[in-house]
C-alpha cells in the first residue's frame, strides 16, 4: 500500500456513495419485504425472520473473501473485482425478491414462492459478505495511515445516515402495500444501487502488473492461525462481540417496551430509533471533524468513553422504566445514541490498526464475523430475557426491561475493561505501523 497518496474529500465522497445501494437493498429486504410477508400476508415471523438471518450463518464467507483478496488478483486488481461481483449477486436477488411476495400473496404456503425467497435471501447474503469486507480494505488502503480510520469512519456514517434517508424515502413511497409499487421499487434499487456500486470504487485501486508475481497465495487455516495465535487479537475479537452483543440487545424490544411500559402508539414507538440513530449520525460529523488529525492507534480512549455513555443512556431507560416516568423517555434514547456515534467512530478506527497491511482483508473479514454475529445474537438474548422477565417469571413491564437494559449496561461497561487490556499501540508497531514519537505519546496518554 502507497502511504503517499492523498485522501480528499471528494475521494471519501465517492467511496461512500457506495453504501447509497447498500442501504437501499438492506431496507427493502429487513424493513419493507418482511413487513409485507408478516403483516400483509399474516405468514409468521419465525420463517421470515429464519431468511433475513441466513446472512449471519454465511458470515464466515467475509473472512474467506477477505483473504482472497489479500493474496489473488483479478485481472490486475485484488478488490474490485471481488466487491463488484458480490454486488452483482445482490442485484440478481432483488426481482427473486419480487417474485416471492408475487407467489406468496396468492398462497402463503406456495413453494415456489418460498423457493424464490430463500434464493433471494441466499444469494443477497453471500453478495453482501463476499463484498463487505473486500470494500472496507480498499477504503483502508484508499487513505494514508493517519487517515484509514476516517476513511473506514466516512463510509460508516453515510451508510448510518442513508439508512434513514431512504427508511423515509420508501416509507412515503408506499404508505401501503401495492405490488406493482413493491417492483418499481426492486427495479429502482437495481438501476441506482447498482450504479454507485459501480462509480464508487471504478478506478479506485490502481492496476499494477509489477505486483503481480509477488503476490502468493496464502491457505486460509494459516493465516486464521497467525491472527488467532496473538493474544491482542484474540482480545480485540472479544472486545467487539461484548459490545455489539452488548450495544444491538435493544433492538427487538424497544417499541415493545414503550408500548407495554407506557402504552404509547405504534407511531410513537416507531419514532424511537430515529432519535437515537439521529444523535449517532450528529455525534459521528462532529467527531469526524474534531478527531480526524488524531492517529487511529489513538482512538482506544474514545471507544470506551463512547461505550460509557452508551451505558449511561441504557441506565437511564432502566430508570425511566422502573419509574414510569416516560416524559424523560427521550433524553436517554438521545443519549445512548450519542455514545453509539463515539464509539463507532474510536472502533472503526481501532479496526484499521488491527487490520495488518498483509492481511487486512482477512483481519477485517474476522471483524465482520464478530459483528454481524454478535449482532444477531445480542438482538436474539434481548427477545428472550424480555420473555423470560415478563411473560415466563411474570414481573412487571417496567421491571422486566429494566433489567434487560441494566444488563447490557453492564455488558458495554465489562467491554470497556476488555479494551483497556489491549495493547494497541504494541500491536502497530509490531506490524510495520509508522507510529511516531508524538503518536506513541498520545496514544499512551490515553
Amino acid at each position: 500500500m502507497e502511504q503517499d497518496r492523498q485522501f480528499s474529500l471528494w475521494r471519501g465522497l465517492r467511496l461512500s456513495s457506495f453504501q447509497i445501494g447498500s442501504a437501499m437493498g438492506d431496507i427493502l429486504i429487513t424493513s419493507i419485504w418482511n413487513r409485507i410477508l408478516i403483516t400483509n400476508f399474516g405468514i409468521p415471523a419465525t420463517p421470515v425472520g429464519l431468511l433475513i438471518a441466513l446472512r449471519y450463518l454465511l458470515s464466515p464467507l467475509s473472512l474467506w473473501a477477505g483473504n482472497l483478496t489479500d493474496h489473488r488478483y483479478f485481472f490486475g486488481l485484488r478488490r474490485t473485482p471481488v466487491i463488484w461481483a458480490g454486488r452483482l449477486l445482490m442485484v440478481l436477488s432483488l426481482p427473486l425478491l419480487g417474485l416471492s411476495v408475487s407467489q406468496l400473496g396468492s398462497s402463503a404456503g406456495d413453494p415456489l414462492g418460498w423457493g424464490f425467497a430463500a434464493l433471494s435471501s441466499l444469494l443477497y447474503g453471500i453478495g453482501t459478505l463476499i463484498s463487505g469486507s473486500p470494500f472496507l480494505a480498499l477504503a483502508r488502503e484508499s487513505a494514508p495511515e493517519r487517515l484509514q480510520g476516517v476513511a473506514i469512519s466516512m463510509v460508516q456514517t453515510v451508510l448510518i445516515i442513508f439508512f434513514a434517508v431512504f427508511g423515509i424515502v420508501f416509507s412515503v413511497w408506499m404508505p401501503e402495500f401495492d405490488l406493482a409499487t413493491f417492483w418499481q421499487m426492486i427495479v429502482v434499487t437495481m438501476v441506482v444501487g447498482g450504479f454507485f456500486w459501480f462509480f464508487a470504487i471504478v478506478g479506485i485501486e490502481r492496476r499494477d502488473a509489477t505486483l503481480l508475481p509477488a503476490a502468493a497465495e496464502t491457505r486460509l487455516r494459516e493465516v486464521v492461525g497467525v491472527i488467532w495465535s496473538d493474544r491482542r487479537t484474540r482480545l480485540f475479537f472479544a472486545f467487539l462481540s461484548l459490545s455489539t452483543l452488548s450495544a444491538w440487545a435493544h433492538e427487538a424490544i424497544l417499541e415493545p417496551f414503550g408500548a407495554d411500559v407506557f402504552d404509547l402508539s405504534m407511531g410513537e414507538t416507531t419514532r424511537f430509533n430515529s432519535y437515537w440513530q439521529t444523535a449517532t449520525v450528529l455525534t459521528l460529523i462532529i467527531g469526524g471533524i474534531l478527531w480526524r488529525k488524531r492517529p487511529p492507534e489513538s482512538q482506544k480512549r474514545i471507544a470506551a468513553i463512547g461505550l460509557l455513555v452508551m451505558a449511561v443512556g441504557m441506565l437511564g431507560l432502566v430508570v425511566v422504566g422502573v419509574t414510569g416516568q416516560n416524559r424523560l423517555l427521550i433524553l436517554p434514547l438521545f443519549i445512548f445514541g450519542a455514545g453509539f456515534g463515539v464509539f463507532t467512530y474510536g472502533g472503526v478506527s481501532l479496526m484499521a490498526v488491527m487490520s495488518p497491511d498483509r492481511h487486512a482483508g482477512a483481519y477485517l473479514g474476522l471483524w465482520t464475523i464478530s459483528n454481524l454475529v454478535a449482532k444477531g445474537l445480542g438482538t436474539f438474548m434481548g427477545g428472550v430475557l424480555r420473555d423470560l422477565f415478563l411473560l415466563r417469571l411474570g414481573w412487571s413491564p417496567g421491571l422486566s426491561y429494566g433489567i434487560v437494559f441494566l444488563l447490557q449496561a453492564l455488558g458495554l461497561a465489562v467491554s470497556v475493561a476488555v479494551l483497556l487490556r489491549i495493547d494497541i499501540l504494541g500491536f502497530a508497531r509490531d506490524t510495520g505501523r509508522h507510529v511516531d514519537q508524538l503518536d506513541a505519546q498520545l496514544a499512551a496518554a490515553d
